[in-house]
């Protein structure tokens, strides 16, 4: 009798361990482009908003966010995208995964928190390159996000991801000509 308990324990213990091991590997996924994830409100930014010259914009195609447009660097040189307000902590991760498909460019993920500089809100920025026609996995340490304010530099303070409020996609790498990114999904990481 005891021999059948234990083995029904081994079992269970066993299934127990499966079962973690998969929701392991199983990263939280925070958006993917599909008519049944969560629509997160993305509007556009570009450059004009300061004179700039740069278009983009976006759309939904094949379950991916395709962004693209031209940057144009007398002005801004830069275009983007940001969700409307989220609520997002991400206090137990590492941070961001996003798959992408680029063009050879050097993108920026934007992430915003309730942090302030001088009573305005601080936005955080993390650059990632990408490679021409390749599907791509980025993996995007928030120890890589830096804090910023209209593009300039703060010294602080650190990133919060336990209060995300906001999310972004930007192209501002310095060059003039089109741009276009897939983005498949977007996770977060241990």
């Amino acid at each position: 009798m005891h021999r059948y308990a234990l083995g029904a324990l081994v079992l269970a213990v066993y299934s127990l361990m499966s079962e973690a091991t998969e929701m392991q590997d199983k990263l939280p996924l925070i958006t993917e482009f599909t008519t049944s994830s969560p629509d997160l409100g993305w509007f556009v930014v570009n450059d004009n908003v300061m004179g700039g010259r740069s278009d983009g914009g976006f759309k939904l195609e094949n379950g991916r966010l395709l962004f693209s447009g031209s940057t144009n660097t007398n002005g801004g040189g830069f275009s983007s995208i940001r969700s409307a307000p989220v609520e997002l902590d991400l206090s137990i991760y590492a941070g961001l995964r996003l798959n992408v498909i680029g063009d050879g460019r050097r993108y920026t993920w934007r992430l915003t928190t309730n942090a302030r500089w001088r009573d305005r809100q601080v936005a955080y920025w993390a650059d990632f390159d990408t490679t021409k026609g390749e599907m791509i996995t980025v993996d995007i340490p928030f120890t890589n996000f830096v804090p910023r304010f209209r593009g300039s530099r703060l010294d602080g303070p650190d990133l919060n991801a336990g209060e995300v409020t906001s999310m972004g996609l930007m192209i501002y790498d310095n060059l003039d000509g089109p741009f276009e990114l897939r983005i498949d999904s977007v996770q977060a990481w241990k």
